[in-house]
């Protein structure tokens, strides 16, 4: 699924992300949504996320 798209992410979806440090990089980090914090039903860079472990980023990928 496209983590480009609001309505495919919810809570407690498992996903990777990329935290604002890592872009650089590209490094991806594993984890459950917690709260989605993008407003908008699309982002092209990713819908910025807040996982159960505190940490922000951007949905790179859904895991299924």
């Amino acid at each position: 699924m496209d983590g480009t798209v609001r309505s495919n992410i919810q809570p407690n979806l498992e996903v990777f992300v990329v935290k604002k440090e890592d872009q650089s990089t590209g490094k991806l980090t594993r984890g459950i949504v917690k709260d989605i914090l993008t407003n908008s039903p699309h982002h092209p860079r990713g819908i910025k996320v807040r996982l159960v472990s505190g940490e922000v980023g951007r949905v790179q990928k859904i895991l299924d």
